[in-house]
């Protein structure tokens, strides 16, 4: 017995060499070693442009509302599927990647493959096949009665929830001043198999007039409200206080008098949750623009007192009794149009990243000497921008000797220094990715440089080729051996470039 714990410990901990996480682990380690080698270079292979929004999922990057899917895995993007041009009643609304979960029996050979799951104009949510487009599943939320518009995950990859556009009146009710008293509908499914939960609405008469906005995340309830405050409740206390009956997918019903099945048009669903009493408040804090995040360990928030004059500061504290954390109070005291930006790290250490112009700090929650009950936030590691050529000098000497003094400094994020503009974590190779752009007149010039996570040492710095436009929307993807770059600028014009790793040989100089 001694030796079987010993053995399932060491395979807990990834030493177990014949277990197939092992060899993966190692295989990234390996492509890791090869991706930051000098001799290794990413090279642009493929460049689109399109009228509507481009898409990037794990792989695959999806054009024309979803309707045509292109594989980044080959040498070259290749067209994996191009649907027929659909109606504006079909148009997607929303959508997210759906992975099979790993060590479970599924009921059909197909929920073993990647998934899409869609949300069109018209209330449907469609699971379709990432390889082909093929329908797969296909639910009816509802009728008329509200407009279900965002997909998002309670729990990665298990608990789905789908959430309503807020729920207005016409403008003849409003001229007679009729109240709407429910703002939100909520449909939350697990899967695989897809299987539904239960749909409750977020009404004012529970939660107050004052409520803006809702989600659900790993299993709390979360209702924003206009004063800036957050309020947070246990959601599947909830479900169970309230649920009225369940249901199943595909089963017929008869539900206030309408007889139908469950997932199916005309019907849809059933608004299965009625929240009669406000439930039990688990946690409140007020915060500028209802910011309001939890993390590290053990468990903190991070909030931004609620006036603007605080805008930029960011208070961490104990999320067990609201005790500020010792150097708590996080400013950099930037001067810059955009404000910075701070955020728990995504790779499940608890450290936090605060992000400005021109600094990327890593921060860790530690012990306070003395006093185990108190924590501090203590640097790990500060990644600094590039400005060895500053251009906000105060004086300024000409070529005749004259002495010029500026009237006014420059901001931290003046287009001319280099700023960064995104920061994020490659979890499979356990690197830290930053993005710093220059610009100096209309040319603009960014790069992509991948940073050690655990220190911060600067491993790999890749040249964008395309020139980087400061004012316009970017997003940029780092995923494994893969850049991709998305553009959208002015008059809906959008577009894709796609880097591949290829090794610096001769042959290929040539």
């Amino acid at each position: 017995a001694h030796n079987v714990c010993r053995l399932l410990m060491r395979r807990a901990h990834g030493f177990y060499t014949r277990d197939a996480g092992a060899a993966h682990r190692k295989k990234l380690g390996l492509l890791r070693k090869i991706i930051c080698q000098e001799g290794t270079k990413f090279k642009n292979v493929w460049t689109t442009h399109s009228a509507s929004p481009i898409a990037y999922e794990r792989g695959r990057i999806y054009l024309d509302n979803y309707q045509c899917c292109i594989s980044s895995v080959a040498q070259e993007p290749r067209v994996l599927y191009q649907k027929p041009k659909c109606s504006k009643s079909e148009k997607i609304e929303d959508a997210l990647l759906l992975e099979c979960p790993l060590g479970e029996v599924l009921p059909s050979a197909s929920d073993y493959k990647s998934s899409l799951i869609v949300l069109t104009v018209q209330n449907w949510l469609l699971r379709l096949s990432a390889d082909s487009g093929e329908i797969l599943e296909k639910i009816y939320l509802a009728g008329s009665c509200c407009k279900f518009r965002y997909l998002s995950w309670d729990t990665p990859q298990e608990v789905l929830v789908v959430k309503s556009a807020q729920n207005k009146l016409p403008a003849a009710a409003q001229q007679v001043n009729i109240q709407q008293s429910v703002l939100f509908y909520l449909a939350v499914f697990q899967v695989l198999p897809l299987s539904f939960i239960g749909m409750l609405e977020i009404n004012k008469k529970i939660f107050g007039n004052s409520v803006t906005d809702v989600a659900v995340s790993n299993g709390i309830l979360i209702v924003m409200h206009s004063m800036g405050l957050v309020r947070l409740y246990n959601f599947q206390a909830i479900s169970e206080q309230f649920m009225e009956q369940p249901f199943d997918l595909g089963h017929e019903f008869n539900w206030n008098g309408q007889v139908g099945v469950v997932g199916k048009y005309p019907f849809g669903l059933p608004c299965n949750i009625k929240i009669t009493d406000t439930p039990p408040l688990l946690f409140e804090a007020s915060s500028l623009e209802n910011a309001f995040q939890i993390g590290g360990y053990p468990w903190h928030y991070i909030i931004t007192p609620n006036k603007k004059k605080h805008r930029g500061v960011f208070h961490i504290c104990s999320l067990k009794d609201n005790a500020l954390a010792k150097n708590g109070i996080q400013d950099m005291k930037c001067c810059s149009l955009e404000p910075d930006w701070i955020y728990f790290h995504p790779d499940m250490s608890g450290r936090i990243i605060h992000v400005g112009p021109d600094l990327v700090k890593v921060l860790k929650l530690k012990e306070v000497k003395n006093n185990t009950d108190q924590m501090e936030i203590a640097e790990d590691f500060t990644i600094v921008a590039n400005r060895e050529n500053s251009v906000n000098n105060a004086v300024t000497v000409t070529a005749s000797g004259r002495v010029v003094k500026k009237r006014f400094n420059l901001l931290d994020d003046d287009p001319e220094q280099e700023t960064f503009k995104i920061v994020d974590y490659e979890d499979e190779l356990d690197l830290l990715s930053t993005v710093a752009v220059t610009q100096i007149g209309a040319d603009g010039r960014a790069h992509l440089d991948f940073h050690c996570n655990e220190h911060g040492i600067l491993l790999k710095s890749i040249p964008l080729l395309e020139s980087w436009d400061v004012t316009y929307s970017h997003e940029v993807y780092f995923d494994k051996d893969l850049v991709l770059h998305i553009e959208q600028k002015p008059n809906r014009r959008f577009s894709c470039y796609v880097y591949q790793m290829v090794c610096d040989t001769a042959k290929d100089d040539e």
